[in-house]
């Protein structure tokens, strides 16, 4: 299904309830983030997103490092609902993808510009935001569900060491998607005018 862009926006959503399935195919699915990396914007044409998609056994080891992870880090009693939630809603999905800034873009644009030094790091996590909203909207669109996840800096080290990604690649978020199961519940919005100003 295509819908425009506003009915696409508004009808994304965290899905926690998803299957090892796809409706499309990998392809597709490869096809969603090249279109999201060659079209979203960045600070200064930076082109600094970094994007590593796992499938299959790859998708599962990152969720097992997750959770052996967590598993040192948490008292016993607090990992069984941790545990559950990552086995249930994120390990139980089809793929996931992984976000990244490059650090070396963004160190040679502070170099070249050091009047907006301490800029360069908060326009990359903008740029990284913008490719996780156009991707997560056009999985969603596509029949997919998603939900955005933020285990860095815990798994980093042993992230980039499993796949032997360049060093320089800062993990920035974990987007587990799947076939959904279930709808997610009503959304609460904040009254609009509380959030939006407009002077005349």
């Amino acid at each position: 299904m295509v819908q425009n862009f506003k009915e696409a926006l508004k009808h994304r959503r965290s899905y926690y309830h998803i299957t090892n399935s796809s409706p499309i195919s990998d392809e597709q699915i490869k096809e969603i983030i090249d279109f999201a990396v060659m079209n979203i914007p960045s600070a200064f044409n930076s082109q600094s997103t970094r994007i590593v998609l796992l499938l299959g056994e790859n998708h599962k080891r990152l969720w097992k490092i997750t959770e052996d992870t967590l598993k040192r880090l948490v008292s016993a009693e607090a990992f069984k609902a941790t545990e559950a939630k990552i086995n249930e809603s994120f390990a139980a999905g089809y793929g996931t993808i992984l976000f990244f800034e490059d650090k070396t873009v963004v160190e040679q644009l502070q170099d070249s510009y050091p009047a907006y030094y301490d800029k360069f790091p908060v326009w990359a996590q903008q740029t990284s935001a913008m490719h996780q909203l156009a991707i997560w909207t056009m999985l969603e669109d596509a029949g997919l569900g998603a939900s955005l996840q933020h285990y860095n800096p815990l798994i980093d080290d042993t992230v980039h060491a499993e796949w032997k990604l360049n060093p320089k690649w800062e993990l920035v978020a974990q987007m587990p998607f799947g076939a959904p199961t279930k709808s997610p519940g009503p959304k609460e919005i904040g009254p609009i005018k509380q959030k939006v100003l407009i002077f005349k």
